[in-house]
């Protein structure tokens, strides 16, 4: 039953869009639909826009935190999308998150520049670093190129990928009593342009 209303919710989001354009790839939701910006929330003051095709986070002027949060919240998922850093990258992709302003709690699955531990897993506001890939997995990150992510999370369980590789797998119990939303982050300081693309969810 569930999964049967996040589905429809999101057949309502994407209603513009022709049913078979909705849920296709292993039964996977879009959660972005190359267009706009339907079904997501901006939170804060820097940049968020659609440019061809593309979703785009990008630091203004005030250099602040910004975020981008699903209208849906989820619990068990198997999440992917595509994501190219065109400037410094500091980004990241939240889960089972709520947020007040620009002040969220939950689990990022960090994007960061090479040297930065893409693919590890931050709590924000609590314990900070969680589990950080091994060093000799760096190499994974394609830096100024369209890479892949992966975040899948069941109960406690946690796994990443990135570019297909398994960057990090994690159990951890507070994770696993957390039901809340997708959040792509824009990190302070500026200077900060990342371009998403493919994001998808299949509900678990």
């Amino acid at each position: 039953m569930k999964n049967l209303l996040i589905l429809f919710l999101s057949m309502l989001l994407f209603s513009c869009h022709p049913l078979k354009n909705v849920v296709k790839e292993n039964n996977s939701i879009p959660l972005f639909n190359g267009k706009d910006l339907s079904g997501w929330v901006v939170n804060g003051r820097e940049k968020w826009f659609v440019e061809d095709g593309d979703l785009i986070c990008e630091s203004g002027p005030y250099k602040e935190y910004g975020y981008l949060t699903t209208d849906a919240s989820f619990k068990d998922f198997d999440l992917s999308l595509e994501f190219k850093q065109e400037s410094n990258g500091n980004s990241g992709v939240f889960f089972r998150s709520s947020i007040e302003g620009v002040i969220i709690s939950g689990w990022q699955a960090e994007v960061a520049p090479p040297g930065h531990d893409t693919g590890g897993i931050y709590e924000s506001y609590g314990r900070g670093w969680l589990i950080k890939p091994a060093a000799a997995l760096d190499h994974v990150l394609k830096e100024g190129e369209w890479n892949t992510m992966r975040v899948k999370a069941v109960g406690s369980r946690v796994t990443t990928w990135l570019n297909g590789i398994e960057m990090i797998t994690l159990d951890d119990e507070k994770i696993g009593q957390a039901e809340g939303k997708f959040a792509l982050q824009i990190h302070d300081g500026g200077g900060i342009k990342v371009r998403w693309r493919n994001i998808r969810v299949k509900v678990l």
